[in-house]
């Protein structure tokens, strides 16, 4: 049924090129989140393991900034290789640890391995500039350089996929990195951070620290040795970081929480976009930071769009991740699963109705399941349009034209994805332009892909990853002025 447990010690701190156990010995549990049994114990880093892995990462960067960028692509794409060789091992790590379905988790390895072979490619493709200068005998040279060590904070959610982003455009760009996995999901990355060494990253470049994610990323931030900060998470957490880079003056990419609008029009085949509704609202259970969150439907498809969303979210299948044809696996946290009651509870004091799910399914003691939920009678006013559901919630309301939908859609802080739905290119091309947000999805579900820049605006963050953009945030802008005499 996937990696043993004894997994959790084969690994631990991976520091310098060698996994160890921490310094004091102390562990954590690892909760199945479809069981609550506890998988096994993970290495919980102290003060003296994260000064190692900041001294390992900073003699790492001497020795991987001098590598050449072909030499470094020949390693980077071996990783991609072996991802997909390990894609069993990984995929099962995100079941146990994450709870999503084991086809979920094989499609995010093979994602992380398109990274990775994204980024080898990019390794080579640093380009400087170099300008005539006032006079015949100066040029000017433009070039980039590695900014130095990393510090990449990893969520629970898409471990394999946002550790492989952190990773892959560090290593690209020349940089060294310490890689910290949340509590709640530590095994995949230590799998992927393993697949690294394999693949003939020399000791030093890749390392991980295993632990409590608030006092690790505080030890590293308060580092002179970190001169790059990469976190994807909420916004909350975003702006403690912020704050805290601030005093060495670290460079940051956030990506943060995300309030994304799902936009149908009046002109579209309403079977086919509520098969993509699903896909995209379901996928990892509602807990992705780019899940659709506020549905809005002109007024002359709502009724048939709800008809149908609750027609087909009542045929998925809940159950373990590991079993066949499950479609929603549980929440991956018990708090995950409290906040996602409430929030329902809220949502429905303040006068929606649920037309499907609301409550655990039956049959389900044990693993924090929760039904996918479906509310009519929202208002724009409701805490549900405010807060980030990160959990399986369809909030379905009406709009009657253009101009008023995309003024409540842009009505939020938050500015990560939305989606549009028409067969309208005018429509469709406007639409696009005016979403404030970093991301959009027109007519598909899919918006985060290895060769396009992922991220987003206002309150979630600024940086992007992915695409040939992501690399420029991991260099160093060089001007030289030269005299040529």
């Amino acid at each position: 049924m996937g990696p043993p447990s004894n997994m959790y010690e084969k690994f631990g701190q991976y520091i310098n090129g060698k996994w160890q156990k921490s310094s004091s010995g102390e562990t954590y549990d690892v909760i199945n989140p479809a069981t609550e049994e506890i998988i096994g114990k993970a290495s919980k880093a102290n003060k003296e393991d994260i000064q190692k892995a900041l001294k390992s990462a900073e003699k790492g960067f001497e020795v991987w900034k001098n590598t050449s960028p072909w030499e470094r692509s020949k390693i980077i794409r071996k990783i991609s290789d072996l991802i997909r060789k390990k894609n069993d091992a990984l995929s099962k790590w995100l079941t146990l640890e994450v709870g999503k379905p084991l086809a979920e988790g094989i499609g995010e390895s093979n994602g992380a391995a398109d990274i990775f072979e994204w980024s080898a490619e990019e390794a080579k493709r640093i380009y400087g500039e170099t300008l005539q200068g006032r006079s015949p005998d100066t040029k000017i040279h433009v070039y980039y350089q590695p900014v130095g060590v990393v510090a990449a904070l990893v969520p629970w959610n898409f471990p394999i996929t946002l550790a492989s982003r952190k990773i892959s455009t560090a290593l690209s760009a020349g940089c060294s990195v310490i890689v910290k996995p949340d509590v709640i999901t530590p095994g995949c990355v230590m799998e992927l951070v393993d697949i690294c060494n394999e693949a003939g990253v020399p000791p030093g470049v890749v390392n991980l620290l295993s632990g409590d994610p608030a006092y690790i990323s505080d030890q590293l931030l308060s580092s002179d040795i970190i001169k790059k900060v990469s976190i994807t998470g909420s916004t909350r957490v975003g702006k403690l970081i912020l704050k805290k880079a601030a005093d060495k003056v670290q460079r940051v990419t956030m990506e943060l929480s995300g309030h994304s609008p799902f936009i149908v029009f009046d002109d579209v085949d309403l079977n086919k976009v509520t098969d993509m509704a699903i896909f995209a609202k379901f996928r990892n259970n509602g807990q992705v930071c780019i899940s659709p969150s506020r549905f809005y439907v002109h007024e002359s498809k709502k009724n048939d769009f709800t008809k149908l969303m609750v027609e087909k979210t009542k045929k998925l299948k809940i159950g373990n991740g590991m079993e066949k044809n499950t479609i929603l696996g549980p929440l991956t946290t018990k708090k995950r699963l409290e906040e996602v009651e409430a929030l329902v509870e809220t949502t429905k004091k303040e006068g929606a109705k649920i037309l499907c799910g609301g409550k655990k399914p039956a049959g389900f003691n044990k693993g924090y399941f929760f039904e996918p939920t479906i509310f009519d009678g929202v208002k724009d006013s409701f805490t549900i349009m405010r807060q980030e559901p990160f959990g399986p919630l369809v909030p379905i309301l009406s709009f009657k034209d253009f101009d008023e939908v995309i003024e409540r859609a842009n009505n939020n802080d938050l500015g990560l994805a939305s989606y549009i739905y028409t067969n309208n290119l005018e429509k469709a091309h406007k639409a696009s332009e005016l979403m404030q947000t970093g991301t959009v999805a027109v007519n598909t579900a899919v918006v985060a892909l290895p060769e396009a820049p992922f991220g987003g605006i206002k309150q979630t963050g600024y940086g992007r990853e992915g695409g040939s953009m992501a690399i420029k945030d991991y260099l160093n802008i060089k001007y030289t002025h030269l005299g040529i005499h």
